[in-house]
């Protein structure tokens, strides 16, 4: 598996096949180990003779000066810890320092993370990854695998720096508040072999005296009133019984604290343990910060808090009026109360039991089988929607018991005057394991807010359910097409997807013909589903042609599918005369031109003739007859048409050229040979230019995604560095902005 964004080939990342991306360095000698995670092959390095051993990376690769990188593996070795480094080296290839990680707390032959992170001098043109470890004899071996060496790997959306975040760099992003004190240390922890956001140093807190101790974040990114934001990280609680949590805290301009949030881990042992806490941020906020701390403290205690994010809430249902804390218990119960009857709700216990999405569910329980009626708090609903249908949804898991349960929504207008509740049937809970119950509701016309009521029965004493990931929406057309004839793209919108399952998506033509759709990592194809709301821009769809969709949904890869199916949509043709060229892999390139003349066909193909003596005619041997090949002839009017083909071109891409009905030509891919572009008229002034463009007819690409940033934001890339002018020094072009390709990098 190639790690995104990792300057090492992928033989250098994953030691296979070989061991050719690495040479011995000192004290050591290399060769090619196996039982890795990421490929079967390791680097396996064996002493010479007793004191430090290192390795390095054959190559060289090239680093801008005060630029910040990283650098991790996997490491393992019975024996002796180990630690990694960044070789710098100037534009002679010789060497000006190494930055090196901490050295690991205790050797493991179980594989865990070392990593270390760096700023390169001043001076410095390239760099390399070292390994080392110190053993205290010849013939000892410590192995390693799964290298990644580049730009920082942070958590999307995070407002926090990479050093914040991750503690890889040193440990000046914490501050000890009260009654601590703060170091880093490279404790030996075991992440999965694809997690790349965790692992090497994390931040310790030690506990100064008996009493509560905790330390917070120096760093204080910008925040916005009225926004909802999730501060969370790993806690590696001193013992099970400790009393650690996490807070999300606000600021106004002044740097007054205004509010903060505590969410208290409820560890089931001394391991690493993500923990949430959302709010929304008060009035008057301009900053945020994340805490972390240990209640009644023994001297001496250490928390340990790894990978630090801060970011926007997460969307877990497209639309959902629900704030993430009323949707998903990670932090308490919210706003969630018990209107009548004796069951009461909490916070399931201890973290992990039991959950569908973080690691605790909300649970309600009943000591008698009697009647019990729970309510979240009033949510205001988007404006506009009175009268319209809503959706509610609830992840139900019962645990103990059983339960009959009534379904509802309870509305309130402007004036929180009670407009009365809306409820489905009863029915019994369904189980065991997990289950979506989904319902629909129509708000009444004045509805401005709206709060979700269930009406449950116990039907024996201690009965318990458990719910997550609840959720109120709009009630959408499960399927949306809409058609945007200034890009010739049409829109395809998908909602209440179930994240996990896969989906396959094809354009329809009137023939039937079903062509695959391409997405952000190819055509789709069985591509598993991340959001319950796709929405996929069809760049390629014909012009002037009734296309529709057909999506099929497999619970898993081998299961029967089910199926959705768009309505009929027409991208409007347009002028005969204009034809449009669209690089499917970038469509941020795709523009329109006028057309001079088609191209006159011509279908080569590769023939001998052998002539037989005595024979009239010759044998001729051929290979298949190729697709077509002709010049396309075109106009542009002005210089931002010229500009606009100049960087279609540029990339060297396979392209597609459509065009409308009636002119007896059919879309192609092509790639484009050597071009000219004369001016129509040989004058200076002249800003009309005649393109003759040699197209090949190729297959259509089938691994090429639609290329974007995957979710990367601005505050991504603001976090990177110190200032917007150091992201203008850092990129050519806003493009390589998008795609995060940094001059050097």
């Amino acid at each position: 598996m190639a790690i995104a964004g990792n300057f090492l080939s992928t033989t250098t990342e994953a030691v296979d096949p070989n061991t050719s991306g690495w040479v011995a360095k000192l004290n050591c000698t290399i060769s090619l180990g196996s039982g890795g995670r990421n490929g079967d092959g390791v680097l396996a390095v064996r002493s010479v003779a007793s004191g430090e051993m290192q390795a390095r990376t054959v190559s060289s690769y090239s680093v801008v000066p005060w630029t910040q990188y990283e650098a991790f593996c996997d490491a393992s070795g019975a024996t002796v810890p180990e630690r990694i480094g960044i070789r710098w080296l100037d534009a002679a290839n010789t060497e000006i320092s190494i930055t090196w990680s901490l050295t690991t707390a205790s050797a493991s032959a179980t594989w865990h993370r070392i990593a270390v992170g760096g700023e390169a001098p001043g001076t410095a043109a390239r760099a390399q990854v070292v390994v080392s470890s110190t053993p205290a004899a010849g013939a000892v071996f410590s192995y390693y695998e799964n290298f990644f060496f580049g730009y920082p790997v942070t958590t999307v959306g995070n407002l926090f720096g990479f050093n914040t975040e991750s503690s890889e760099i040193d440990a000046t992003a914490w501050l000890n508040e009260l009654n601590s004190t703060v170091a880093r240390q490279a404790p030996m922890v075991s992440w999965p072999v694809d997690w790349y956001l965790a692992g090497g140093h994390v931040i310790a807190m030690t506990a100064s005296a008996n009493g509560n101790a905790s330390m917070r974040s120096t760093d204080r990114p910008a925040a916005t009133p009225g926004v909802e934001y999730v501060a969370h990280c790993y806690l590696n609680p001193p013992t099970s019984g400790s009393v650690t949590w996490v807070e999300l805290r606000f600021y106004d301009s002044g740097g007054s604290q205004i509010a903060a949030t505590r969410s208290v881990l409820a560890a089931p042992g001394t391991g690493w343990y993500r923990q949430y806490a959302s709010a929304t941020a008060p009035a008057g906020t301009a900053s945020c910060s994340i805490a972390a701390g240990i209640d009644t403290a023994t001297a001496g205690q250490v928390l340990r808090v790894d990978t630090a994010v801060v970011t926007t809430a997460p969307i877990l249902r497209a639309g959902s009026v629900l704030p993430y804390a009323d949707a998903s218990f990670e932090q308490d119960v919210a706003g969630w109360t018990v209107v009548s009857g004796v069951a009461t709700i909490t916070r399931s216990t201890p973290w992990g039991t039991y959950f569908f999405d973080g690691a605790y569910a909300g649970t309600i329980t009943s000591s008698t089988a009697t009647t019990s009626v729970i309510r979240s708090a009033k949510f205001p609903l988007p404006a506009g929607t009175g009268g319209l249908d809503f959706r509610t949804e609830v992840y139900s898991n019962v645990s103990a018991g059983g339960w009959t349960l009534t379904r509802g929504v309870r509305w309130y207008d402007a004036a929180n005057t009670d407009l009365g509740l809306t409820s489905g049937s009863s029915a019994a809970i369904p189980t065991p394991n997990w289950w979506l119950l989904g319902n629909t509701f129509t708000a009444p016309a004045t509805a401005t807010q709206a709060a979700i009521e269930y009406t449950l029965t116990a039907t024996s004493g201690s009965s318990v359910w458990r719910i997550d990931r609840l959720a109120l929406w709009q009630s959408l057309p499960l399927t949306d097409v809409e058609a945007h004839d200034d890009t010739a793209s049409i829109t395809l919108t998908l909602r209440e997807l179930t994240v996990g399952e896969y989906i396959t998506i094809y354009r329809i033509t009137p023939d039937g013909t079903r062509t695959l759709v391409r997405g952000p990592s190819g055509l789709i194809s069985l591509v598993a589903i991340t959001s319950d709301l796709t929405v996929i821009e069809d760049y390629e769809a014909p012009i002037g042609v009734e296309v529709s969709y057909y999506i099929e949904l497999r619970a898993t890869l081998s299961s029967t599918p089910g199926f959705r199916a768009s309505n009929g949509i027409t991208l409007t043709a347009g002028d005969a005369n204009i034809c449009w060229i669209k690089d499917p892999g970038q469509p941020q390139r795709n523009a329109s031109f006028m057309v001079v003349s088609p191209p006159p066909w011509k279908r080569p193909i590769t023939q001998a003739a052998y002539r037989v003596r005595g024979r009239r005619n010759p044998v001729v041997l051929s290979d298949v007859r190729g697709g077509l090949e002709g010049d396309l002839v075109i106009w542009t009017r002005n210089d931002a048409e010229a500009a606009a083909l100049h960087w279609l071109l540029d990339s060297g891409n396979t392209l597609l050229w459509q065009v409308v009905p009636g002119i007896h030509e059919t879309d192609l891919y092509v790639t484009v040979g050597e071009v000219a572009l004369p001016r129509l008229i040989d004058q200076t002034d002249e800003d009309w230019r005649q393109w003759t463009l040699p197209l090949t007819q190729v297959d259509m690409p089938t691994t090429v995604g639609v290329a974007g940033s995957a979710g990367r934001t601005w505050q991504d890339v603001l976090t990177g560095f110190a200032t917007w002018q150091d992201v203008l020094d850092a990129y050519a072009t806003w493009e390589d902005v998008l795609f995060d390709r940094r001059i050097g990098g």
